[in-house]
């Protein structure tokens, strides 16, 4: 698994240096600036003399595969930082990326043809071999994702080994824009976003609906092994100070003065457990501690980035902290993934897919601490028997992390869950328990959550069903249709039996004929329509529809009570 994601981001990495020497060959003022790989592709930004238009995008592509066809072998060279300042005297960009590589570093390019860029690789051997790709979208960007920076051109695109993944994955994307979660959110008067609270949702009741079930369903599943707690969305700074947030993540946090002291929204709930933690003394018989929160967040993104629920502003985690001795540390881990897998069976997902990301360069605590947890992780990885990718330097700045990632019905992976491992902030916030031998010890944290973010995971469900939610999670199970008038009171008498007995129904009440009724129920993706006529009405009975047409007719509110307990089962 690591060897074929190796040398898909070799491939993708080379398409970006392709990308870039096919703009230099068309528009030679063009001035580059990084190009890295994606999870499903590559970009490269740019800064031209005259802003790119989509219609260049097929131009650059033409050129890329003129490029490609001639071969050009891509070599690796190592040169002095004096060196790389002449080569790219012209290139601000550039000329700050060499100044941030120490001097004992040596400075890479990789060439093909004419072409050279700083690089640390990898590549694949030629150019021949990026024969699969597409470039897809042309937005805007800043230098080092900075608004404050210089405003750029991104171009983004993906490739892939055979003209078979490409078409795959292009056809994919067409699916996904029919059953776009911002599409069918409106449709199905789930959520809304409004300007006067940019990347903030508007959740309405069906929404909600499905955001409280899916809060309910985790803690069912670990009210017996966790205790919740909620702690304040706005904290006094020197708190973020304690927790190395406001030193490693102050450009994505919200700050506000009360009472004259600067206070800060919490961008994550951990600092506040802790604090919680904190409030008596413990013992190794208690341990291990597990706290949850669902905690409400809010981090600052670029309003480039905003993209309905999957990149919001506002949104909540079912986060959890245990605290655990170091002998625990490894099943802790396990119980966790063990955790993840049921609740994303629940939905569906079976092809759980795992990464290990570790010490980032931006990061607090010593290598030995970082080492100690790195290797909690892998253990506890082995020990679950599961293959899992590496990510160097990919890991949070407090601790090493695994991902975990789900693959909806249309093939896409979505990284929602993360396990990692804190030996840091235990010891900035001087957590502490009592050993069996009276000594005072500092307790391990694991910070772990499964859905992620709450709005993103909804968002996923939304696209992963289509719209057409699982009889459980759905807002409304059921909508009572009538061939005329005349079945009004029957069709209110049994839609009190049925709530009763606990189905989510409604009534029609457009007045519309029959055929327009089925066509709305088809249309709000509903599981059942129930519909009444004369026959059902002499026989006290109703005609089941499902939204693929099929029909049983004939049945009782005791029939439909079984089917209920049945699907409710699934």
């Amino acid at each position: 698994m690591n060897n074929n994601k190796e040398k898909l981001d070799n491939l993708r990495h080379s398409a970006a240096h392709l990308l870039a020497q096919a703009v230099l060959e068309l528009y030679p003022d063009t001035q580059l600036t990084i190009g890295p790989t994606t999870q499903t592709g590559f970009f490269y930004d740019f800064l031209p003399t005259k802003n790119f238009k989509e219609e260049d995008l097929p131009l650059i592509e033409k050129k890329m595969h003129e490029l490609a066809e001639k071969k050009f072998e891509i070599i690796k060279k190592e040169i002095t930082k004096e060196e790389a300042k002449k080569l790219f005297a012209k290139n601000i960009f550039k000329l700050e990326l060499i100044d941030a590589i120490p001097d004992d570093e040596p400075i890479t390019l990789y060439c093909q043809g004419d072409f050279c860029d700083l690089c640390r690789g990898g590549h694949v051997e030629n150019t021949g071999q990026i024969k699969y790709f597409k470039l897809t979208g042309l937005a805007g960007s800043y230098w080092r994702a900075d608004k404050n920076n210089q405003a750029l051109q991104r171009i983004s695109g993906i490739a892939f080994f055979t003209q078979k993944e490409l078409d795959d994955y292009l056809k994919m994307v067409e699916e996904a824009k029919l059953y776009d979660h911002r599409k069918l959110g409106k449709q199905l008067d789930l959520f809304s976003f409004h300007d006067v609270a940019p990347g903030m949702p508007f959740f309405h009741n069906k929404g909600l609906f499905i955001f409280n079930s899916l809060i309910g369903y985790i803690r069912s599943l670990i009210r017996d092994e966790y205790q919740e707690i909620k702690t304040p969305m706005i904290m006094h700074e020197d708190l973020w100070h304690t927790s190395g947030h406001y030193e490693n993540y102050k450009e994505n946090m919200y700050f506000t003065k009360i009472d004259d002291l600067i206070n800060c929204v919490k961008p994550m709930n951990c600092p506040g457990g802790l604090l919680v933690y904190n409030e008596r003394p413990h013992s190794y018989k208690e341990l291990p501690i597990r706290m949850a929160e669902i905690g409400f967040v809010h981090r600052h993104e670029l309003s480039g980035v905003l993209h309905g629920l999957f990149r919001v502003r506002a949104f909540h985690q079912d986060d959890a902290h245990v605290y655990c001795t170091p002998d625990q540390t490894e099943q802790e881990i396990i119980k966790i993934l063990e955790l993840a897998k049921t609740v994303y069976s629940k939905f569906g997902f079976k092809n759980i897919k795992m990464a290990l990301s570790t010490k980032p360069k931006k990061s607090m605590g010593s290598d030995d601490l970082w080492e100690m947890a790195t290797i909690a992780l892998k253990n506890a990885l082995k020990k679950h028997n599961v293959d899992y990718i590496l990510q160097e330097g990919e890991g949070a700045f407090y601790g090493p992390k695994i991902d975990l990632m789900i693959q909806d019905a249309m093939g896409r992976d979505w990284q929602c869950g993360t396990v990692q491992v804190d030996f840091n902030m235990p010891i900035n916030f001087k957590l502490e328990y009592i050993d069996s031998d009276q000594s005072r010890k500092t307790p391990v944290m694991i910070h772990r959550a499964i859905y992620g973010s709450l709005e993103r995971f909804l968002g996923i469900l939304i696209e992963h069903y289509k719209g057409r939610f699982p009889f459980w999670l759905a807002p409304i199970q059921a909508r009572i249709l009538t061939i005329t008038d005349v079945q009004k009171d029957y069709a209110k008498k049994l839609m009190q039996e049925l709530k009763a007995a606990g189905l989510r129904v409604e009534l029609d009440q457009t007045g519309d004929q029959i055929s327009g009724q089925i066509r709305q129920a088809q249309e709000d993706k509903l599981p059942w329509m129930l519909i009444l006529g004369k026959k059902e009405q002499e026989n006290n009975t109703v005609t089941l529809r499902y939204p693929d047409g099929k029909q049983e007719f004939g049945l009782t509110v005791q029939d439909l009570i079984g089917k209920i307990n049945k699907e409710l089962e699934k």
